[in-house]
């Protein structure tokens, strides 16, 4: 695969408040050669649960700092990485590279690459869309769950929510980064939503940004047919809500921003019925979408239930 690709400069994520994590970069992966994955790697390489966490829209691994030291410090290894057109992984420049498959099995080559074993996976937003179809593809790699507000859509009607999101994302073709993550995450500091915003230096770097909401396997409303783009991820949805339901043997936590308008309570017990012996869900009263900005909490509590 040849794609023409922007890489953001590494000094725009110099001092970011709360990130002292090494990068480490793949280049190699099956069918996306020349494009360089990000990733955080941390904990010992040879621990006996791994924690790979997948970040959604639109933010990067950062989204983890919260997480990632109270599974290190329980002595586990955590992976985080960074989509394609996110964080400090390359960028196409194309708009139209960025569609669910091309998303999906990168991180598949991703976790073969790495030979990921014993793992816990740890998703959000699109985070799960993606996330939750791996573990069928190779199920004996995947023995934990940690999903936090996310979904598996398969072509169902958008809510009032997710279609004026989706209809604000499309007016945003230079999408201010900072000030969406703040206004949906009030506890943010001005610092920490620069970060979020620091691999977007202009709009010709936020290609992902602007697809992803016309990725979500929804239709904009009652009667409405689903675009092409939104399409090509049904199958792998209805695929993945069947493994989990029927196929899935290993234990689950699940944690609920319950101030988020989109995929906050109703969403997440939906998805909690296609979960195989999904116990009640942790409920954090004051969170939103970004459930990791409370991460240390939700972290600790995942930990106590699976009893690593």
């Amino acid at each position: 695969m040849t794609v023409k690709a922007l890489r953001t400069p590494d000094d725009r994520f110099e001092n970011l408040p709360g990130w002292h994590y090494a990068p480490r970069y793949v280049d190699d992966l099956a069918g996306y050669e020349g494009l360089r994955m990000h990733y955080v790697d941390e904990g010992p390489a040879d621990a006996e649960v791994t924690f790979l966490c997948i970040h959604g829209e639109p933010s990067w691994a950062y989204l983890f700092r919260k997480m990632i030291p109270v599974f290190t410090g329980a002595g586990h290894r955590a992976v985080a990485v960074d989509l394609f057109g996110f964080g400090r992984s390359d960028k196409p420049a194309d708009d139209e590279t960025y569609t669910y498959h091309f998303h999906r099995n990168a991180l598949l080559a991703f976790v073969e690459k790495l030979n990921l074993k014993n793992v816990c996976l740890v998703v959000q937003d699109w985070g799960g869309l993606l996330g939750l179809t791996l573990p069928m593809a190779a199920p004996d790699r995947y023995s934990r769950l940690l999903v936090m507000n996310t979904g598996l859509p398969a072509g169902e009607n958008a809510g009032e929510g997710f279609a004026a999101w989706r209809a604000f994302n499309r007016s945003q073709p230079d999408l201010d980064v900072a000030t969406l993550m703040q206004r949906a995450t009030p506890v943010l500091s001005d610092a920490e939503a620069a970060a979020y915003a620091a691999p977007f230096p202009d709009q010709s770097y936020k290609g992902g940004v602007r697809r992803f909401p016309e990725l979500v396997m929804l239709t904009g409303g009652e009667g409405e047919a689903l675009t092409p783009e939104a399409s090509e991820g049904v199958e792998t949805s209805l695929k993945a809500r069947k493994f989990w339901s029927r196929e899935w043997t290993g234990d689950s936590f699940m944690a609920i921003g319950m101030q988020d308008p989109v995929l906050g309570p109703p969403a997440m017990h939906m998805l909690r019925r296609l979960i195989r012996n999904c116990p009640e869900p942790l409920e954090v009263a004051e969170a939103g979408h970004f459930v990791q900005e409370w991460g240390e909490p939700v972290a600790k509590a995942a930990l106590e239930k699976f009893g690593i």
